[in-house]
């Protein structure tokens, strides 16, 4: 087993080295600039689009433009959220919340990349159902099948481990540290649940999704609301402190800016999962008239997920001095921090903040890890067989030991973004044509509505 672990341990260290975090960022700042700033521009159309009810009931798709968003958010909002960033706060500082923000920034530019294409190139399957993500733009869009059954074979292995095992494990650990539970009871009630849910497919995804994921992320923004608003005096500080570690010349003399923009730009991307391939197979399911619409509700995923959530997290860790003590260590660190504030309660507002996040992310990776594996089997069938296996695994998640999980997790995770990305450069130019249809939509819908509204005179009448 020591011998797995170092293999892997070195595959990962290949796979996610600075040449992948350097291909992930500069996908995005490429698309950022072809498409104008585009996260900028449309951002108020954006939200304006997530918190409306206003579907086309005629269009294709198996689920609301809201669902598959909190579809996607919950299989991004986890672990990540909480220990990642407390993660990059022990091993880069205070600056790397900075490059975080940068990456998410940037970020939005590839999530919005990764949903046009998602729509454009979806297809229905034998049940009727919407299938797309980037196995199928890289089939019929780049005419790569090969990237397309790579992507989609990392894809399922992906999914019984970072979607999976390792969340249901983050599950018990936060049950057992703050009730007592045992880890078979966390396994039993999470494995009954995640059934219920999945074995419904995307529809019932959606549905608790939807409900879900608003729900558990208000709790969190509360929280942090409540650390900053009560404690305003400490907030212009902790910003200070960011940008010092970030920018600072006793930074770069000693060396740490290198250290915090590598695992800023880490760990922000862990979080958002921008340029891994993962979000636009939910975004595909999405009821739309034009991949442009859904793309723009889908760019907001790292708006809510890396620039609000981990950035309360990170916030609040710089407050509370709590990254300062000697041998902080990141698993401990975000509830260290919140209990500075909330006292013994912290913890349990971490805790449950994991319980709630890592289930999430069990669902929303259970819709990606069986669109991957019915591209490379098209059976129904065996569907229902995954579907099984998926459920069971998220027991033994629960109450195994992990160490090689997480480890081949995230090398099948940095082996998705490959194909995908490649897609992404690949496809730039589709992308750019979508957009500039659904604009000259925009400004159509806009002159309708103008032309729809009463003229008044200049009396006023």
């Amino acid at each position: 087993m020591e011998a797995i672990e170092n293999f892997l341990g070195s595959l990962s260290g290949i796979v996610w080295g600075p040449w992948l975090l350097v291909l992930l960022v500069g996908t995005g700042i490429f698309l950022t600039f072809r498409l104008a700033f585009i996260q900028v521009r449309l951002l108020p159309y954006s939200l304006k689009q997530v918190f409306s009810r206003k579907h086309d009931k005629k269009a294709e798709g198996d689920i609301s433009q809201f669902q598959a968003l909190m579809t996607a958010m919950a299989a991004t909002v986890g672990v990540g959220n909480i220990v990642g960033v407390a993660t990059a706060v022990v091993l880069g500082g205070p600056g790397a919340i900075f490059w975080m923000w940068l990456a998410g920034f940037f970020g939005m530019a590839t999530k919005y990349g990764e949903a046009i294409l998602a729509v454009k190139y979806r297809t229905k399957d034998a049940n009727g159902q919407m299938a797309g993500g980037p196995m199928y733009y890289l089939e019929h869009g780049l005419k790569a099948r090969w990237l397309g059954v790579s992507f989609a074979l990392f894809g399922t292995l992906a999914a019984f481990g970072i979607g999976n095992g390792t969340q249901s494990k983050a599950v018990a650990d936060a049950m057992n540290m703050n009730f007592n539970t045992p880890y078979w009871v966390t396994g039993l009630v999470l494995m009954v649940v995640a059934g219920a849910v999945i074995l419904g497919g995307i529809k019932w995804i959606g549905r608790v999704a939807a409900f879900f994921v608003p729900i558990m992320a208000l709790f969190y923004f509360i929280a942090g609301a409540i650390v900053m608003i009560t404690n305003f005096d400490l907030v212009p500080a902790a910003f200070a402190t960011i940008f010092s570690y970030a920018f600072g010349i006793e930074s770069f003399a000693g060396g740490a800016v290198g250290a915090a923009i590598r695992f800023g730009i880490a760990r922000g991307l862990f979080s958002n999962e921008a340029g891994l391939g993962s979000a636009p197979i939910a975004a595909a399911a999405a009821r739309t008239d034009l991949p442009g619409r859904q793309a723009l509700v889908s760019m907001t995923q790292v708006l809510f997920d890396t620039l609000i959530i981990c950035s309360i997290t990170g916030v609040t860790i710089v407050m509370s001095g709590a990254w300062q003590e000697e041998g902080a260590e990141a698993g401990t660190l975000t509830a260290m921090a919140f209990g500075t504030f909330f006292g013994d309660a912290g913890q349990y507002i971490v805790g449950l903040g994991i319980v709630f996040f890592a289930a999430s992310t069990i669902f929303g990776w259970a819709y990606y890890g069986e669109k991957c594996f019915q591209y490379l089997f098209p059976n129904p069938k065996l569907l229902k067989f995954y579907r099984l296996v998926f459920v069971v695994v998220v027991y033994f998640g629960a109450t195994a030991t992990l160490d090689v999980v997480w480890l081949f997790s995230d090398v099948m995770n940095g082996l998705m973004a490959i194909p995908n990305l490649i897609g992404l450069l690949g496809l730039s130019g589709v992308i750019v044509a979508e957009t500039k249809r659904f604009q000259n939509k925009i400004k159509e819908e806009k002159a309708a509505e103008l032309a729809a509204v009463p003229a008044v005179n200049s009396s006023g009448e």
